[in-house]
């Protein structure tokens, strides 16, 4: 009995505690980082927004785009075409699948419960979980090279210290530092609510954006003008079964399933929009234009360098470190690499907190809401980082990141079912109170799996998966079929599933789809948007308890960790 009371203690002592109100209460199904946001707390303007997408534009995987369209045989027009596509269809897909965040104030984690059932959604998250866990990792030993940058333009010697890790090691000494040290100036930054994100924004945005577009007017200025790059035409390689139509969709593809991970739970964040033009304004403006204009500057700066140095360096480190070392390691070399180097690196850092972190906190929370909030979850995907051990990752399993890339094939589906569901099937009206709780809820389905939605999401990528296994394994002559299907995965995946879900609910249809509360439980929306919505506020209406049905006290039917009866 003495061991039982200390799990107790110890459980109680971990569980997450609500504020005592109904509006952020702690359960199964719900904790504070769970429910619709109340108006308090959605404090994201245009600039949040538009800080939000510019990280996820000013950082060296987009200023290397051009590189994999020129690299697939295509001119630099088309190549730039590619870029201005596939911006556009990410800034199209962001709004249509991030406006349930805007409306009802719920996330990915909520949001996919009334598709996918109540435990079905975990299965949605549970791949988001894998992928926050390995790309937080990743991304982690991508900023620790720019970090080993900054310290070598500060001790110029670091680049040459002796490597102390054996032959069974696949990284050197000063990579791993460079790991270790960005890993631990990002930690603080997990304490930092989403809410408090604007100024981090602004110096991040400034700094990198800034830095960018120094970097080009340099480069040009010392090269007096591009290199022989920037005139690149049209090389398909010979013997290429495919014409440059293909490949411009395969580009668009690629564009497109690089952001599907931000495209999928875009709710997580728009949810905090003080108004919804905030959002989408930002998101064109800073989506589209910013990530067309860093993939235009990284072009220029790359021809330019070109002429400087005579070779193409399309990553920004090696680029960086070629500056300083025909600099002769003067302090003007090492001072400019080191505000380049470091404006990349904060940038990859918030990138990676934003993208990865939290969003792993929230996909976390998901599955232990009583035990995991935003904040703790973060923590948990940041020191994942170590048990992935990215060096293994980045520098021996080449094949397992091109894998993760291409992860979209999977995540494209749930788009498709996402988009279905709201707004053809359930006409954009959800019952809030629903998302919360097991007992009574229209979405709990059969034994809380809404089965339709699994074979919509196999159907959506078992067109596609051939041809993306055959183009990691690096086939020499792969069946042109497959290749063509994997090509156009995010279109086949994402209209597939569209339509095979949609057929479906119309043959085995659910009851009541169109349904919402009548009374705004949770205190979500101002009195503009209850009137809009058709929603009574709280205190104009019955008793919060038994208001059509619902109940916001904890499911009692829910057992604690101890398998006892909650009272």
């Amino acid at each position: 009995m003495t061991l039982r009371r200390r799990l107790v203690s110890l459980d109680q002592h971990i569980r997450l505690k609500g504020d005592g109100s109904r509006h952020e209460q702690t359960n199964a199904w719900s904790n504070r980082d769970l429910i619709p946001l109340p108006p308090e707390r959605r404090t994201w303007g245009w600039f949040n927004f538009f800080g939000f997408w510019a990280i996820a534009s000013l950082n060296v995987a987009n200023w290397q785009t051009p590189s994999i369209y020129l690299t697939l045989g295509l001119s630099v027009p088309q190549a730039m075409l590619v870029i201005v596509v596939s911006r556009l269809l990410v800034v199209l897909f962001s709004v249509l699948i991030a406006w349930i965040g805007l409306k009802w104030h719920i996330g990915f984690t909520v949001q996919n419960r009334y598709s996918w059932g109540m435990r079905g959604s975990f299965i949605p998250l549970s791949q988001r979980i894998m992928l926050n866990f390995i790309w937080n990792a990743v991304q982690c030993w991508n900023g620790g090279r720019l970090i080993a940058v900054c310290l070598t333009a500060i001790w110029p010697s670091f680049a040459h210290m002796p490597n102390t890790f054996g032959p069974s090691m696949p990284t050197t000494t000063d990579q791993f530092v460079g790991f270790v040290v960005f890993w631990f100036l990002s930690t603080p930054f997990l304490w930092l609510r989403p809410e408090k994100f604007k100024i981090p924004f602004q110096i991040v945005c400034t700094w990198c954006g800034v830095g960018m577009l120094a970097w080009m007017i340099w480069a040009l200025a010392v090269a007096k003008g591009v290199g022989s790059l920037w005139n690149a035409g049209q090389i398909i390689p010979a013997g290429s079964p495919f014409n440059s139509s293909w490949l411009i969709m395969a580009g668009i593809n690629q564009g497109i399933g690089g952001l599907a991970a931000g495209i999928t739970n875009g709710s997580d964040f728009s949810r905090y929009a003080s108004a919804r033009r905030h959002y989408v304004y930002s998101t064109i403006t800073s989506c589209f234009i910013t990530g067309i204009l860093v993939s235009f500057v990284g072009l220029v700066t790359a021809a330019a360098a070109q002429k400087i140095y005579g070779e193409v360096y399309w990553n920004p480190p090696d680029l960086l470190m070629v500056m300083m070392d025909n600099g002769n390691g003067s302090s003007k070399a090492r001072a400019g690499v080191f505000f380049l180097a470091a404006g990349f690196a904060f940038t990859a850092m918030f990138e990676n907190i934003c993208g990865n972190a939290i969003a792993g906190g929230i996909d976390l929370a998901g599955l232990f809401p009583r035990y995991i909030d935003i904040r703790r979850g973060a923590i948990i995907t940041f020191v994942a980082a170590w048990f992935v051990q990215p060096w293994q990752l980045i520098n021996r399993a080449t094949t397992f990141i091109a894998v993760l890339s291409s992860f979209s094939v999977f995540l494209v589906p749930i788009i498709g079912i996402m988009a279905t569901d709201y707004y053809l099937l359930r006409e954009r009206r959800i019952t809030l109170t629903h998302l919360y709780k097991t007992a009574d809820s229209c979405y709990y389905f059969w034994r809380g799996f809404n089965w339709r939605a699994i074979p919509a999401w196999i159907c959506g990528w078992a067109l596609t998966i051939g041809g993306l296994i055959v183009t990691v394994r690096g086939d020499l002559s792969p069946p042109r079929a497959l290749v063509q299907l994997y090509y156009m995965a995010f279109l086949i995946g994402f209209f597939i599933s569209a339509i095979v879900f949609y057929v479906l609910n119309i043959v085995f249809p659910v009851p009541s789809m169109d349904q919402m509360d009548s009374v705004d439980v949770y205190g979500t929306f101002t009195a503009a948007e209850a009137r809009r919505i058709g929603v009574a506020p709280l205190e104009e209406g019955p008793s919060a308890v038994g208001i059509t049905g619902i109940s916001v006290e904890p499911d009692l039917s829910e057992k604690d960790a101890m398998g006892e009866k909650r009272v």
